[in-house]
Formats: structure tokens, C-alpha cells, sequence
């Protein structure tokens, strides 16, 4: 692998993302939550800034832009659906278009569903895909402005990269996510000895993102709703693998 990754801390639990190709020295930074953190370990690292990919238009994955962009000249790259909510574009992409970063493809795909217009970025060179508030570490963004039946297509289409892949998602929410996702599928091994990991991450304070889409595929609850074993418990034997998403989303968001 040709790339330097860097998770970065940001505001109470954000992450930011550095990507570098190490052939060309292109530095890639992914959402930008706060500009303080970001261009401190730009500076602790030696590296300029060649473009900025925003994921969605929240404030959290914004706000740090314009501070940014007075201290380096990088390209601005996001959605087309989310440009009129997103700091000015010097490339504004769709579902299925891809850009060059540092000789490499970056593909583009539509995730929508914790808002409309979120875009992940697949990077297959890299083995690394930037979902922020999409699919995240054991769980889903909550829906804003989508449907359960958006944010299931979403997932889908993140379940069909490879295994292997690395998952950037956007927030230090593992924690709890793990603690409901034992509450819909409690006899899953994976996910008990995952929990226990998580639990003692945090104690030392260490990051649980990224992880993996094959840890995901084993253990996110949100990425399973075809597991007999979760459908038992939610009494929705018979129910669309749709159905039973919005379930777990609903009770998500009263846990």
C-alpha cells in the first residue's frame, strides 16, 4: 500500500482523514470538522494540503474549510446534489463518477440517507472508503432526511466493496453502538468480543475508527438485517431485510 493514513480528532467526537499518496506526495483530506487539529498535524507531519472531499453538508464535516483554504491552495471536491449547502465546489461530482488523486481512481457513490446528497469515496488503490455519517463503526448515521429504504440501498452498495476494505467513518460513537447492537443480536460472538475490545480502547482513549467492512459484515448490525438470529428477536421472521433495517434504526434511535 502506497498511501499514509491519518485519523484525526476533531471537536468532541469527529474524526478527519488524511490521505497521502506517498508516490506523488498529494495530501487528500476528508471532511474538515475543525481546522485547528487538521493543520497542526499537517504541520507536525510536513505535509501541504492538495484537496479537501466533503462528504455531506453537515456543519461538523464543514466548518473548518475556509480556514483551510487561507493557509493552502486545495481543490474543494463534493457532491452535485449538496453543492447549494456545501462551501464553494471546484468539482462537484455524482453517483458512479470517479476523479484522479495523486494517478489514482477515487469512485464516487451516492450514500444518502443520514442526508440526501452524502457521498462516500472509495479509494481501490487504497483499499479505504470515507463514509463519514453513513456507515459507521457498528452502526448507521441517523436519518435526517432520508428513508430506512434510502439508507438500506446506501448499505448495500458499501456491503459490495471488498472485505479488506478499510472503513473512515465519521465519529467516536463505537462505543454505544456496540452496546445497542448487543441488545438486537446478543448471542453474536464476534460482536461480544468486539464490544470488549471497544470498551477497553476507550479506557486507554485510543480511536476505534477505522475499521474494517469484513469486522463490519461480522458484527454491524445495521449491514445484517437478513441474520435469522436478529430477525427471531425483533419477532420479523417474515419481513423484508427493509422492514427489519427500519426496525433496528427505529429502535436505534430510542435507545
Amino acid at each position: 500500500m502506497h498511501f499514509d493514513l491519518v485519523t484525526i480528532p476533531c471537536l468532541s467526537d469527529n474524526y478527519a482523514f488524511l490521505l497521502r499518496d506517498q508516490d506523488s506526495g498529494s495530501v487528500a483530506l476528508i471532511d474538515a470538522p475543525e481546522a485547528g487539529p487538521i493543520a497542526a498535524r499537517l504541520h507536525a507531519l510536513g505535509w501541504t494540503l492538495n484537496e479537501i472531499w466533503l462528504t455531506h453538508h453537515h456543519p461538523d464535516h464543514i466548518q473548518g474549510v475556509p480556514e483551510l483554504l487561507a493557509k493552502y491552495p486545495a481543490r474543494v471536491i463534493g457532491a452535485t446534489a449538496d453543492q447549494h449547502r456545501l462551501p464553494e465546489l471546484d468539482l462537484a461530482l455524482s453517483d458512479g463518477d470517479t476523479f484522479q488523486f495523486g494517478g489514482h481512481e477515487v469512485q464516487v457513490i451516492d450514500v444518502s440517507g443520514h442526508t440526501l446528497g452524502h457521498v462516500a469515496f472509495y479509494v481501490s488503490a487504497a483499499e479505504c472508503v470515507f463514509t463519514a455519517d453513513s456507515l459507521m463503526a457498528l452502526g448507521c448515521g441517523r436519518l435526517f432526511e432520508g428513508t430506512p429504504a434510502q439508507m438500506w440501498e446506501s448499505m448495500q452498495k458499501l456491503m459490495r466493496l471488498p472485505p479488506a476494505t478499510t472503513v473512515c467513518s465519521g465519529h467516536e460513537y463505537t462505543q454505544s453502538n456496540a452496546k445497542f447492537a448487543l441488545t438486537v443480536d446478543p448471542e453474536n460472538a464476534a460482536l461480544i468480543s468486539r464490544a470488549r475490545e471497544i470498551d477497553q480502547a476507550r479506557a486507554d482513549d485510543v480511536p476505534t475508527v477505522p475499521s474494517t467492512l469484513s469486522l463490519e459484515l461480522e458484527t454491524n448490525p445495521f449491514l445484517r438485517p437478513f441474520d435469522p438470529n436478529i430477525r427471531a428477536l425483533l419477532g420479523m421472521v417474515n419481513a423484508t431485510d427493509t422492514d427489519v433495517f427500519a426496525e433496528i434504526r427505529a429502535r436505534k434511535d430510542r435507545f
